[in-house]
């Protein structure tokens, strides 16, 4: 019996309801596969902890978090409390301080959820989109100068480097000859960002010559975006940089469907830290409480949890589960059902009991 310790931050807005329904499919999977067990430790960190400690998380707050396998993240983010404090005083700590460089977001239209792309069906659009995580634009380099002034000068400085650009490359040439059309994409915008990005694509095209099986192309990320919306059968793996991708990957969500069923995992590659996982949609706090959070992005990134974890078997049996449950048209308002968020977990549950 494997017993897997995973650390449960729920956080803000609908985080806390999402995460509670993956815990609870985590623990029906686990009762179906018969093998394994999730021993699971909720921090209550997120924008309460900070209106009664002026912190998002607590000094030690890293410490604490190593002894597990895993992190199951919900979502961070409060309207009284400005995002700049909640991101870079939990999420990003987490991720940085883990160096998770390899921010991973499959997407593909699930039975059942109609995409607003014309002629589009599942299969049509299929991707994994790699996001470097670690630096580029969202790295916190700059800083403000003479605040309140009229000649004040706030910069944010994007960082590349070698190491970097190179280990995410490689992550993602990896990645693409794992999957059946082998291809990747190369997303950059070096006809305006001379330096950085350009060294971005001479590292690209070094690690493609690793990899002779994966075929590879370059695409300008305002570029990208058209080809993402008129031409989505043309794509598989892609890689970009950490602002490029966070906007990409929104775009492909909203593509499948809907973010709310849009995963997210957030890779330490070497293992040397837990890696963090979780769903891309926010904190949503326009449906906070109201019982009607679309849990499946929660269940989608359990999934990849449980892949990370080596429980392949698993992944697979939780994610015929939900496809079998939105093909049935059990799904939340987002996406064109009339179920709440208990009825879509119930359901799943059932799927894996009888799968």
């Amino acid at each position: 019996m494997k017993d897997y310790a995973i650390a449960a931050i729920p956080a803000d807005g609908i985080g806390p309801e999402v995460i509670n329904a993956g815990v609870e499919v985590l623990h029906a999977l686990a009762e179906r596969q018969g093998n394994m067990r999730f021993s699971v430790h909720t921090f209550e960190w997120g924008s309460d902890y900070y209106k009664s400690h002026g912190v998002m998380m607590p000094e030690d707050g890293l410490e604490q978090l190593k002894a597990f396998d895993a992190i199951y993240f919900g979502a961070v983010g409060a309207p009284d409390v400005p995002d700049h404090i909640t991101l870079w005083g939990l999420r990003l700590p987490i991720c940085q301080g883990f160096d998770q460089y390899a921010n991973v977001r499959p997407t593909k239209i699930l039975p059942g959820i109609q995409s607003p792309l014309r002629k589009a069906v599942p299969g049509t659009l299929d991707w994994v989109i790699v996001r470097e995580n670690s630096e580029g634009e969202y790295s916190g380099n700059g800083g403000r100068a003479h605040r309140g002034l009229p000649e004040e000068v706030g910069t944010e400085v994007a960082i590349f480097t070698r190491t970097g650009v190179t280990r995410i490359m490689r992550y993602a040439f990896r990645l693409a000859q794992t999957r059946p059309r082998k291809l990747l994409t190369v997303v950059t915008k070096s006809n305006a960002q001379r330096h950085g990005m350009v060294m971005w694509d001479e590292i690209a095209a070094e690690v493609a010559r690793e990899f002779p099986d994966v075929r590879w192309d370059k695409m300008l990320v305002d570029a990208m975006t058209v080809r993402m919306t008129l031409h989505p059968e043309s794509l598989d793996t892609i890689v970009a940089t950490n602002l490029h991708a966070d906007i990409l990957s929104d775009l492909a969500g909203a593509l499948a469907g809907s973010l709310g069923v849009a995963p997210t995992a957030n890779i330490d590659p070497e293992r040397r830290f837990p890696s963090m996982f979780e769903p891309i949609h926010g904190s949503a706090f326009d449906i906070t409480g109201k019982g009607i959070a679309n849990p499946v992005a929660s269940f989608w990134t359990a999934a990849q949890m449980l892949e990370h974890l080596g429980e392949v078997d698993a992944a697979a049996r939780l994610m015929s589960a939900v496809e079998a449950v939105c093909a049935q048209g059990i799904m939340t308002p987002d996406v064109g059902g009339t179920a709440n968020t208990r009825e879509v977990t119930q359901a799943v549950i059932r799927a894996i009991r009888e799968g």
